[in-house]
């Protein structure tokens, strides 16, 4: 019990202490043309490739930070009698293959792990699954490298995410099952399902941004819906604080797939800047952003306002934009933000992880202040970060940004510093 890590995220960028990962494996390539879209991928990706751009996304996050890698998480929980039968009882349900419950769980933890990720293989033994289009029992996590989305850390609890797509509800079983019964942190999970929410409530952690212990930031998207950004003001109203608390929320575009989350078009950066998209942040367009009040066990005020910044600023956060792209052509922007060029993820304030290719957004980056740095060179031990006050770490991204996402989406933290705000 001593050696359990107490969740406590109360910013998007206090020093990191924790962050979950998981490392793309074979079950990506457990993927075809034919399953992409399905799989929620607009392309097929090079695992060889991916690996080593994943690799200095992790390997400099080791060098700052305790990391935890999901597929280490469940072979705790599998180690345990108990919660391994809960588990893959849940799972073999959820996936309607309950035939192989006592199949799985004669296997090891550590080739089971490997199994509930990388997919379980159908066996062609009967006519049904001889004639079955299907190659899995249980289907592969391709998305899994983007532990961002299945579980968010707010404060000192666990948010278990409810997915948009049927093809991503084993991960939050998984994450569920890892902050439960792994041994390795100490929190409470609130979990939709065990409030009869319905199919119309899911909600993503790519939408879910903490700016300040009192002020959550949430996108509106194809992902995460109205239901369930009003199930976390419920949630938050049943605290029932003294103290006021804000949720802003920013509707996105429906459209193209590079929007599907809030943390694709904004993300923070500093104590007083933020990384946006332009066109859907800034400028005057038809999608909202609403401003909700809490105190006391009520809902005191809801409210549209001018956009996120705006509303930040009045609530003593007055946040430099920088633009993703660039500032002088929207055919950039749009290019960079493609391929995740606002998606950067915070190791402390001032300092993030971003990917190299997006070059003029790293421009932009590097005129208000940040020196950019190759993830490459602090793993070769040629830069010391101590000796940069404000840097963009920069990772390739040839393979990885295929899967529809960037630093932020593949890392789950679970512990930060506080920040000292101004």
């Amino acid at each position: 019990m001593g050696n359990e890590v107490k969740i406590e995220i109360n910013s998007e960028i206090g020093e990191l202490e924790g962050v979950i990962l998981h490392t793309p494996g074979a079950e990506v390539e457990n993927m075809t043309p034919q399953n992409a879209q399905r799989a929620l991928y607009s392309d097929i990706l090079n695992l060889s490739i991916a690996k080593k751009e994943y690799s200095q996304l992790s390997g400099v996050l080791s060098k700052v930070s305790k990391t935890y890698q999901v597929q280490d998480l469940l072979v705790k929980v599998l180690s345990k009698d108990n919660s391994k039968q809960e588990l893959v009882s849940t799972i073999c349900k959820h996936e309607d293959a309950t035939y192989l419950i006592d199949e799985l769980l004669s296997i090891s933890p550590k080739e089971l792990a490997n199994l509930l990720i990388e997919g379980v293989p159908l066996k062609r033994n009967d006519l049904t699954s001889f004639l079955s289009h299907e190659r899995f029992s249980l289907p592969p996590l391709y998305n899994f490298y983007f532990t961002r989305d299945a579980s968010i850390s707010i404060r000192d609890k666990v948010l278990i995410s409810r997915m948009a797509n049927r093809v991503r509800d084993l991960e939050c079983i998984i994450m569920e099952a890892i902050f439960k019964h792994s041994g390795a942190f100490s929190t409470t999970t609130i979990n939709p399902l065990d409030y009869g929410c319905t199919n119309s409530t899911t909600i993503e952690g790519g939408d879910v941004l903490i700016a300040r212990d009192d002020i959550l930031l949430i996108g509106n998207s194809v992902r995460t819906t109205t239901q369930a950004i009003d199930f976390i003001l419920r949630q938050l109203v049943a605290k029932n604080d003294k103290g006021k608390r804000y949720i802003i929320v920013q509707e996105l575009p429906e459209s193209p797939e590079s929007f599907i989350h809030l943390d694709m078009v904004f993300t923070l950066l500093d104590i007083d800047k933020c990384m946006v998209f332009e066109p859907v942040i800034l400028k005057p367009n038809r999608y909202q952003t609403v401003q909700i009040t809490i105190q006391n066990g009520k809902v005191l005020e809801i409210k549209t306002v001018e956009n996120m910044l705006t509303a930040l600023k009045s609530l003593g956060m007055d946040m430099k934009p920088i633009i993703c792209g660039g500032a002088r052509d929207q055919w950039i922007q749009e290019r960079e933000q493609w391929h995740s060029g606002a998606n950067f993820f915070a190791i402390g304030p001032g300092k993030v992880i971003g990917y190299a290719r997006n070059t003029y957004t790293m421009d932009e980056m590097n005129r208000n202040g940040f020196d950019i740095i190759r993830a490459k060179d602090v793993l070769a031990d040629k830069i010391n970060l101590k000796d940069y006050e404000k840097f963009v770490l920069t990772i390739d991204g040839n393979e990885l940004p295929r899967g529809g996402g960037g630093a932020r989406c593949m890392t789950m933290p679970i512990r930060r510093k506080p920040v000292i705000w101004k």
